[in-house]
């Protein structure tokens, strides 16, 4: 079965304030669009898991935690962890984690959560 790690960062923790981010972006919103995001990820006869960090060292553990855990054919690195400018020390370092941790998975962006899949299926082998 294909497997596809969704990473993210965990909603509550994010800085709503930040003027990059869409106005009206909340954590409810955020959830919402990653639960549907996976719904679509097993519509595809696929299974998804979800790993939302925090910013931090803890969340890096968190991920590596994840990566081991399992064998992903896909990864797909949230568009909220690389979009706002000044998160790309966090970008950087999720992108090399899951280089090292996992380097036979595919890595791949969404632009939102609910569009995961078809990130995923970009990147995976059609056949």
């Amino acid at each position: 079965m294909t497997r596809i790690l969704f990473v993210g960062q965990k909603p509550e923790t994010v800085d709503f304030s930040d003027p990059s981010l869409p106005p009206g972006f909340n954590a409810e919103k955020i959830n919402a669009g990653i639960a549907l995001g996976v719904a679509k990820i097993e519509e595809r006869g696929w299974r998804g898991d979800t790993c939302m960090i925090t910013p931090d060292a803890a969340g890096f553990a968190d991920l590596k935690r994840a990566l081991g855990d399992a064998a992903y054919d896909c990864v797909v690195i949230g568009g909220g962890l690389r979009l706002p400018p000044k998160g790309l020390p966090l970008f950087e370092s999720v992108v090399n984690i899951i280089h090292k941790a996992a380097p036979d998975a595919a890595i791949a962006f969404n632009t939102r959560p609910e569009d995961t899949a078809d990130a995923a299926a970009r990147q995976l082998p059609t056949g």
